[in-house]
């Protein structure tokens, strides 16, 4: 799933720390200047039934809580609507993508089901993936990624600093930067 070569990058994250106006803001920053940045970004909350998320590049926003069950408790996540939105930037992945934004790295991911496999697909394809994951889940995503991720502070240049080193192509442009990809 992982080798030395991907470009796996985790966006850590404690309470208080909002890595979706970072992710939001960074995607709309490099559909500016030629890049294209596919996936989505969380918008709601998990606790309520305002779980959504933003698909990327398109803008569209997607439901993805369950319908309102006031005996429901804690996080309705709709299966059906994340496999749907998972389909959707798979196939965003193949029409070409310089970069792959997950929102987040949850319990599903951590036993391999949600987006994982968009995860695996976007480094198939030898694409760098983004995902926010919360700093307790960390010991988690470290193992699901076998070690090969890199730890992003929630901050803006951390996160430009770890895209500099990790786009493969000029801004609109077709050729290669660098070519360190098998």
């Amino acid at each position: 799933m992982f080798d030395a070569q991907c470009d796996l990058a985790a966006l850590v994250y404690d309470k208080g720390q909002d890595p979706d106006a970072i992710l939001r803001d960074f995607a709309g920053d490099l559909g500016a200047r030629g890049f294209r940045a596919v996936g989505m970004v969380q918008a709601g909350q998990c606790a309520d039934s305002s779980l959504s998320a933003v698909l990327l590049p398109s803008g569209e926003k997607v439901l993805l809580a369950q319908d309102f069950d006031p005996n429901a408790r804690g996080c309705r996540l709709d299966l059906a609507r994340l496999q749907n939105a998972g389909e959707r930037i798979v196939y965003e992945i193949e029409a070409g993508a310089d970069l792959v934004i997950i929102n987040r790295f949850g319990k599903r991911e951590r036993d391999g089901k949600g987006l994982a496999y968009v995860i695996d697909r976007a480094l198939d394809a030898h694409v760098p993936v983004v995902i926010a994951v919360a700093s307790e889940s960390f010991a988690d995503w470290d193992k699901f990624a076998d070690g090969m991720s890199i730890r992003l502070a929630c901050e803006r240049g951390a996160l430009d600093r770890w895209w500099r080193s990790a786009s493969i192509r000029e801004p609109g442009g077709d050729q290669p930067r660098r070519s360190n990809r098998l």
